[in-house]
């Protein structure tokens, strides 16, 4: 007589099956009633909805200079150590990960 190595043991099929219904059975929010938690929470934490007036607020950044080393991919446009110019064309170089 043949035997299929692929068909599930017994033992495990009444598991999976038993846990199936366990979950069927188990007092679990729908879905519905996540997504309002999570809407509540996302308004209760102030975020700034679209069209809010901002003119009050300021950005204050500290711009870097590109140092004497690194150069400006002119594909990704991501200031590079000038240990990883793959190839410099008409004036331009390009990085490694661009090019590779």
């Amino acid at each position: 007589m043949a035997t299929d190595y692929d068909e599930v043991r017994p033992d495990v099929a009444e598991s999976r099956n038993a846990s199936l219904e366990a979950l069927k059975s188990a007092n679990t929010p729908d879905a519905g009633s996540v997504v309002r938690e999570m809407d509540e929470a996302d308004t209760v934490d102030g975020v700034d909805l679209p069209g809010a007036d901002l003119s009050g607020e300021e950005l204050i950044i500290q711009v870097v200079p590109q140092a004497s080393d690194e150069f400006t991919c002119y594909s990704c446009f991501l200031v590079r150590h000038r240990s990883q110019i793959a190839r410099e064309k008409d004036g331009h170089a390009y990085c490694t990960e661009c090019e590779g």
